[in-house]
């Protein structure tokens, strides 16, 4: 179902509607809420897909106190609002959190009630810090449940395609995954899950349906309700610059093959085009000459044209050094990073640098891996290189790169490239590494010693209840440490990369741009990405950035609605 042909393009052409989306990620969410207030809306994508950086996501979404959680309410929200104010501090306007919590749960009920989608919590993945006031370990995470892509019909291949494809139809959601990791720890509790999904999958197939999971599902969801509210989508359709009418943002001229269009937007416009995740100049600008081209997971488009587009009219930007920063295998020649998920997690494993020393907290959440990495290089010690160095007991126990099996052999192409090495003893694998063969050999034992405590006293892997959620349960004392003990050795070679920029326009709580001076400017919203992150410098838990996009695109699209014109 996935190789049907792409449909014909919609043709753009000058229009007028209440409210022009730039972009077709969670701008998606801020289409639905409006069309359910009345409006007309139209959606304008840069490439061919629809989905954004969202369908290339986890698809996981945190929106604390809403309807699918166990606890909503006002002592949910109170209780969220305590953990934000925690770990954000100062690094975002306050008025941003709480708009984000007041509105979160509606976001919710929305979307159930404009999309076919329905939606689960992923229990026990855990706030990433946990440890703050108001920090759950049981997690405000949510998921959509495994979706029938086959509902988006002929508009399926307008579907932006993942980042990792399953061997076999399968719906891998979140939670599914850190089970299915430990199927030769856990064999009974991960087969009933392969089992029920591949049965899923395959008889769905049979039947004509088409399963999809993680951000696949969310955006194929919100597609289907876009599909069926009968908003246009226009891809293939890149923004060229803002209108406006005196001070007010009143639409976009946009190309289409070639052609500029005008469309005028009497409600407002919302930019919802991403970051700039592959605009080399500014990343290495605003964030770190070091950073390599192309090792973002972000989607391909996101070059920061809205923000630009923003910027030209005086919008103010923020957090521009900011990113969802995610440690990753480094990539083949020519190919994207490998998405590295719980494997900074589990026992049998630690990381180095260059000095063969292990030096952060490995099961630490990944922005905060990135920071490191980054606060390092700003102090004049920077990491020149990764490694994740494992043993054959951990290669036979866990999932690799979401495609190597416990027991499957690394892939002879990551050899030949250098981004693995083998050896039957610390020194061997040392001199192939090029670290020094004493240092590693004490990260060995230092290893072996934090195993048999179960305290790490250098970074203290395994403290927090987010550590311990990739971890292995079957292990102990700490799930999180086991000496590696069992030749031969490996070393996988790791990269910063990240799931997207987060530093862009300056919004408020009404997600309206605001310029340098701080002056609200009418008719122009900013969501997701385009807008600096409503959570500052931090990332309160697993889905924050999608959950913040579909927030803000239904606060924006009320704003909208609600504007006298």
């Amino acid at each position: 179902m996935a190789n049907k042909p792409m449909p014909p393009l919609a043709t753009a052409r000058d229009t007028t509607v209440d409210l022009l989306v730039v972009g077709s990620g969670t701008g998606m969410a801020a289409a639905l809420a409006a069309h359910e207030l009345g409006l007309s809306c139209l959606i304008v994508e840069k490439t061919a897909y629809v989905g954004g950086s969202t369908a290339r996501s986890g698809g996981a979404f945190w929106i604390p106190g809403s309807s699918i959680l166990p606890d909503s309410g006002a002592t949910a929200i109170a209780e969220a609002q305590t953990y934000i104010a925690a770990v954000v501090e100062d690094s975002a306007p306050a008025e941003r959190g709480r708009a984000f919590l007041d509105a979160g749960p509606a976001t919710v009920d929305m979307l159930k009630r404009t999309t076919p989608m329905r939606f689960f919590w992923a229990r026990g993945y855990s706030d990433y810090h946990p440890e703050e006031p108001g920090g759950r370990a049981e997690g405000r995470t949510c998921e959509c449940r495994p979706f029938d892509a086959s509902v988006l019909g002929a508009e399926r291949p307008r579907l932006r395609p993942g980042v990792m494809e399953a061997p076999v139809p399968m719906p891998v959601t979140g939670a599914d995954y850190k089970w299915m990791n430990l199927i030769a720890r856990k064999p009974a509790k991960a087969l009933s899950r392969i089992l029920r999904r591949a049965a899923l999958g395959v008889g769905g197939m049979l039947i004509g349906r088409e399963y999809l999971a993680g951000g696949q599902a969310l955006a194929a969801g919100l597609f289907a309700g876009v599909l069926r509210a009968g908003i246009p989508v226009w891809t293939e359709t890149s923004l060229v610059r803002l209108v406006q009418d005196g001070d007010r943002v009143t639409g976009a001229v946009l190309n289409q093959a070639g052609e500029e269009i005008t469309v005028t937007a009497r409600r407002g416009v919302v930019l919802a085009a991403g970051g700039f995740d592959h605009d080399m100049t500014a990343r290495h600008k605003f964030q770190s000459p070091s950073l390599p081209e192309g090792a973002s997971l972000g989607s391909e488009a996101n070059t920061g044209d809205a923000i630009a587009a923003a910027q030209e009219l005086g919008a103010g930007v923020a957090l521009m050094d900011q990113a969802w920063w995610f440690p990753a295998f480094a990539p083949l020649p020519g190919a994207a990073p490998q998405v590295m998920l719980a494997e900074r997690s589990l026992p049998g494993s630690f990381v180095v640098d260059q000095t063969g020393r292990r030096f952060i907290n490995e099961a630490t959440d990944y922005m905060s891996f990135g920071q490191a990495l980054l606060e390092r290089e700003r102090g004049g010690d920077p990491v020149e290189q990764m490694w994740l160095v494992f043993d054959q007991r951990y290669r036979d126990s866990y999932i690799m790169a979401g495609s190597v099996f416990p027991r499957q052999p690394l892939p002879k192409a990551w050899f030949e490239a250098g981004l693995a090495h083998r050896a039957d003893d610390p020194a061997a694998l040392a001199r192939a590494v090029g670290v020094p063969e004493d240092a590693l050999a004490e990260t060995f034992r230092k290893v072996e010693q934090y195993s048999a405590s179960g305290t790490d006293p250098e970074f203290g892997r395994g403290e927090s209840a987010y550590d311990r959620y990739y971890g292995d349960p079957t292990v102990g004392p700490n799930p999180n440490l086991a000496p590696l003990s069992k030749a031969p050795f490996y070393a996988v070679k790791m990269i910063l990369s990240d799931l997207g920029t987060c530093g862009g326009v300056v919004a408020d709580r009404e997600a309206r741009v605001l310029r340098e001076d701080g002056s609200v400017m009418a008719g122009l919203y900013a969501i997701g990405n385009t807008a600096a992150n409503a959570f500052g410098s931090t990332y309160p838990g697993a889905g924050a950035t999608i959950g913040q996009g579909l927030v803000y695109g239904y606060i924006a699209a009320r704003h909208a609605a609600a504007t006298d014109l």
